[in-house]
């Protein structure tokens, strides 16, 4: 058995409904009509994965509780509609002092998404701790 399971079906014209493990359902559609686009699920994902790894990356420097944590995600499309660039601008409540850039570099190692993306769509990544 697959780790993962989808089952996705498109009855007509560009939305597509898939159901995630037999438990989640999710609607996406290519012109971001009936739901957000497979660009902005990815955008949204890569947040949604990168802040645990976050965490788990403050956590292993020590930083056990860092409070909120706040991504702002720009990503850019080329004439193509494909995904140029993502950036990353993260606010985090605590203060991560000195370690902030290797938090974040460690984070990225963790990050599933982040491991899957081709290396130019990485995102760029700013951080701004004890906000």
């Amino acid at each position: 058995m697959a780790d993962i399971e989808v089952e996705s079906t498109c009855e007509e014209g560009y939305t597509v409904e898939s159901v995630i493990n037999g438990e989640w359902e999710l609607i996406v559609d290519a012109l971001s009509e009936n739901g957000p686009s497979p660009n902005e699920v990815l955008a949204a994902d890569y947040a949604s994965c990168y802040i645990p790894a976050l965490r788990v990356a403050a956590d292993k420097y020590g930083h056990e509780d860092i409070g909120a944590v706040d991504v702002e995600v720009a990503a850019g499309l080329d004439e193509d509609d494909d995904l140029e660039y993502i950036d990353f601008h993260i606010e985090v409540e605590e203060s991560l002092a000195d370690e902030e850039q290797d938090i974040v570099e460690l984070a990225e190692d963790i990050c599933h998404v982040h491991s899957a993306l081709q290396d130019e769509l990485h995102a760029d990544i700013s951080i701004e701790s004890g906000v």
